[in-house]
């Protein structure tokens, strides 16, 4: 099995110790400025947003902008999502050339966009397909391979196809990862996380197995890590304006206990990652900094009349001066 991270150098391998506490992939989420913030806070492996393989084949520029990162963001993996095979190998090589430490491929996704194009979870209904795009990747370049997957989708027939399935399919193929999340296509991001089908999957499967799905709090990351065995968790919807989490499960992990984030800190922490985007994406990085604002200022007394007013910025000046570091 590929070293998941063999591009870096063994110094660099020894502090992604497990349990591994990874920032999990999130469309129009996860871009390199919000990666970069979860790195200052201890996220030990941070993923991309999804990129569509049909525009790398196509030549979009703003698919191309989402396979920027930095070295500060490493190890990196890029996620990647499409249905032709032909085009999965493409864009492989692609992110290979690019120097990531890895490439995942999303079977995951239940966004009716990507369903509707063939992509995401909706590839979970079709093992042999599945298969032939794992192998295809595998076969085109030598960074590690992970996978993203859910515990299970419904079949047109009304057949469930579990995540156990899924491994069962593709077992003699040389997977370094697979990320479970603990919900069915059908439940989407609400309801119970299945823990079960998830310790199910690290009893077998052989390579590197985290748990995703419903970690808002240390005590929930405790919670998958016990029951499930897992090797690692994929942050997600909890570190949404709580990027500070990565930390804060460490410390719980360790010591049983964490401190918590006071507006003034919180405010400090808005503000870097406002400038980050800034400094990335000009103004548009502000307008998109707009809903990353409104979870910020979430959980205190005024929270909700603040709000109102950072959705509406314009410019960075804006925002300090919401937030009162200028008058």
């Amino acid at each position: 099995m590929k070293n998941f991270w063999p591009g870096l150098a063994a110094e660099a391998r020894s502090k992604l110790k497990k349990p591994i506490i990874a920032l999990a992939p999130m469309a129009g989420i996860t871009d390199s400025a919000f990666r970069q913030i979860c790195k200052d806070f201890g996220a030990d492996l941070v993923y991309s947003e999804m990129v569509c393989v049909d525009g790398l084949h196509y030549k979009s520029k703003k698919t191309f902008e989402l396979l920027k990162f930095s070295k500060k963001e490493k190890p990196i993996v890029i996620q990647l999502f499409g249905s032709k095979p032909q085009l999965f190998i493409e864009a492989a090589k692609i992110v290979e050339k690019l120097g990531a430490d890895g490439i995942d491929i999303n079977f995951g996704c239940p966004a009716p966009k990507i369903y509707k194009s063939g992509g995401g979870v909706k590839l979970m209904r079709d093992l042999d397909l599945c298969y032939q795009i794992i192998k295809a990747i595998c076969d085109a370049v030598k960074i590690p391979v992970s996978v993203k997957i859910r515990s299970s989708i419904n079949s047109l027939d009304g057949k469930k196809i579990t995540a156990l399935d899924f491994i069962k399919k593709i077992k003699d193929l040389p997977i370094s990862a697979i990320m479970v999340h603990g919900r069915s296509y059908e439940k989407g991001f609400g309801g119970p996380v299945d823990l079960e089908i998830i310790k199910k999957v690290k009893e077998n499967f052989s390579g590197l197995v985290l748990g995703n799905g419903g970690i808002t709090t240390p005590e929930k990351a405790r919670e998958m890590l016990d029951i499930t065995g897992v090797d690692g968790i994929g942050l997600a919807q909890g570190v949404l304006g709580k990027p500070w989490l990565f930390e804060q499960v460490k410390e719980y992990l360790k010591s049983g206990k964490y401190k918590e984030y006071i507006f003034p800190q919180i405010k400090k922490v808005a503000l870097k990652h406002a400038q980050l985007n800034f400094k990335l994406k000009s103004k548009q990085g502000i307008l998109e900094m707009r809903k990353h604002l409104a979870w910020y200022a979430h959980g205190f007394q005024g929270a909700s009349a603040l709000r109102q007013k950072l959705i509406r910025v314009e410019n960075f000046r804006e925002i300090k001066k919401i937030f009162g570091f200028i008058k």
